[in-house]
Formats: structure tokens, C-alpha cells, sequence
């Protein structure tokens, strides 16, 4: 079972902007002042359009698919909320908090991903909690050991504890379950998704361990990543501000592997940390200045991991 996969989904922004619908938790989101909302659109598909160049420049496979005008849906550039691809041919479907995200889910897409010569055995589809008012967003809010069989998950209003739970039964993880929060305004606050804390490579864990309150949750976590041989690179909230804890390793040409993660993640690590991290893989990073700061997402949160059988 590998990690990492060489083949992205990327969905192309056309009405890119801050969705105030997804801003009242996520609060890495600004809004631009005095940029009009067409600029903010352009600057956006600009660092998309690199974004992909980049990847594709070191032999990653990335499927772009273009988002439609058919709904309002500013945060279509993060697809790995609402859709997961799985080496048996499964497919999952997840339950949204913001509503004009819901719009997001599309069977276009699938399709895609399916002209692009994969193949889609079975659909899991957990949207229904949807209408108990209950979420859990996609591999934002679920990290995946895939090669230990582990899932772990910092419990947020987008990620339900019960809903966590049958997603692992479904899918055979095992739960790794904690809290992870934030200081907003001098209160401690749930970090809206886990992989903005946290990011699992093949041999080592990004992670803001402070962000953990709990001691024992802590350990616990400590514990697992310990015993499945990865090295813990521990990340600041300062850091995770900057999107340190969005990155994602991927697979380029030669079975080489990248870890992935923007400009301003880039520029947040230390020398040390740099180091560590390329003992284990090659480092490629991006500029995306304004998808993060409208979107309060970053280079993880744009790649949606297709694991799926070839045709």
C-alpha cells in the first residue's frame, strides 16, 4: 500500500474569492481590501496555472479539470474536501459544512478522473449527514497513513467524531482521534481542518504538536507516528500560519518523491527543518499568496490524491 501517489486532481477557479460561508471557522481566511473580485479571480487561476506547471515539470501527473459559472462555488480550487479516491476502486463522498461548497460535488469530475483512464468501482457517499448538520470535510479533515492503515483526525465543526468513525470502519483505519486548536483573539479555538496541522509523508510527520492542548492526545498521537517509523517534525502555530502543516509528498518522474507546500510555507521553516525534511524527499514549492489568503487553504488543500486502479 504506497503513501504516495503520482497522480493529482486540480480544479481550475473561475469565480475564486473569500466565501464568507466557510470564513466564520476557517480563520486563516482575509479578505483583500480595495482588490476587485476579478483581480482576486486572475491572481488566483495565475498561481494555479504555475502551481501545475510545477508539478508537472517533475513528472507528476495532475488532471485539471475547470470549474463552470453553473453555481457560486469559490473554493472549487479545493477538491480534496468533498471527494477521496482509494486503491480498491473506491470512492468517497463527504458532507460539507458551507453550503455553496455542497455545490462543489460534481459527477464532471468523476468522469474526469475516469477519461483519465482510472477506474471507479463504488461510490461511498456520507452526504446525507449533511441534513443532521453533521461534516466531515474529505482528506482536509481526515489524514491517512494508508500504508499503516491509520486515520487521523483533529475534531472540529467540520469533522464529526461519530461520522470519523464509520468513515474508518467503511474504509479499514484505524482512528486516531484528538483536538487541535488555534489562538483567535486570546481564545483557544478548533483548527477548522487536521491537514492544516498536520501533514504525513512516507517516513515522517509535519506536525504543530503545541496545537494539541490535551497531553495525553498528544502523546497519543506522538505515539502512533513513533511506532509507524516516521520522524515527528514538530511546526509552530506561527508556522502553521503561514500554511507549514498544508503540504502533501507526492510522486514525480523516476518514482522520485516531492513534498509539496507553498512559497510562504516554505519561507516560515527553519534551516533545521529544511534539512530534516530532505533526508526524506525533495522539496517543491509554489506561490500562493492569494488562494491562501482568500481561501485560508494552501498547496494540500488544492491536490486531491487519485489512488484509484488503472483501467
Amino acid at each position: 500500500m504506497q503513501q504516495t501517489t503520482n497522480t493529482i486532481l486540480m480544479i481550475r477557479p473561475i469565480n475564486f474569492r473569500m466565501n464568507e460561508q466557510t470564513a466564520v471557522n476557517n480563520y486563516y481566511q482575509k479578505i483583500l481590501n480595495n482588490v476587485l473580485p476579478q483581480t482576486v479571480n486572475a491572481k488566483a487561476q495565475k498561481e494555479f496555472d504555475a502551481y501545475v506547471e510545477k508539478l508537472k515539470s517533475v513528472g507528476v501527473n495532475v488532471i485539471v479539470v475547470n470549474d463552470t459559472n453553473e453555481f457560486d462555488t469559490p473554493d472549487a480550487v479545493f477538491p480534496n474536501n468533498w471527494v477521496s479516491f482509494h486503491e480498491n476502486g473506491d470512492v468517497g463522498l463527504y458532507p460539507m459544512f458551507a453550503e455553496n461548497r455542497r455545490l462543489e460535488r460534481s459527477e464532471d469530475v468523476l468522469e474526469a478522473v475516469e477519461q483519465a483512464g482510472f477506474v471507479i468501482n463504488n461510490i461511498v457517499d456520507y452526504t446525507d449527514a449533511e441534513e443532521e448538520g453533521v461534516f466531515l470535510e474529505g482528506t482536509g479533515s481526515v489524514l491517512l497513513d494508508r500504508a499503516n492503515r491509520k486515520a487521523y483526525c483533529a475534531l472540529s465543526p467540520r469533522a464529526d467524531e461519530d461520522l470519523f468513525i464509520e468513515f474508518c470502519e467503511d474504509f479499514e483505519y484505524m482512528p486516531v482521534l484528538f483536538i487541535a486548536n488555534q489562538t483567535v483573539n486570546g481564545e483557544r479555538k478548533a483548527i477548522y481542518h487536521t491537514n492544516v496541522m498536520m501533514c504525513l509523508g512516507e517516513t515522517f510527520a509535519v506536525i504543530c504538536l503545541s496545537s494539541i492542548d490535551d497531553k495525553k492526545e498528544r502523546k497519543n498521537v506522538m505515539d502512533h507516528l513513533r511506532e509507524n517509523g516516521k520522524e515527528i517534525i514538530d511546526i509552530t502555530e506561527a508556522q502553521v500560519n503561514n500554511f507549514a502543516g498544508n503540504m502533501l509528498q507526492v510522486r514525480g518522474a523516476n518514482n522520485e518523491t516531492y513534498l509539496v507546500m507553498s512559497t510562504s510555507a516554505y519561507n516560515s521553516l527553519t534551516k533545521n527543518q529544511i534539512e530534516k525534511l530532505e533526508k526524506h524527499t525533495k522539496i517543491l514549492s509554489s506561490s500562493l499568496d492569494t488562494i491562501e489568503t482568500c481561501g485560508g487553504g494552501s498547496a494540500r488543500c488544492m491536490m486531491a490524491e487519485v489512488f484509484l486502479p488503472k483501467a
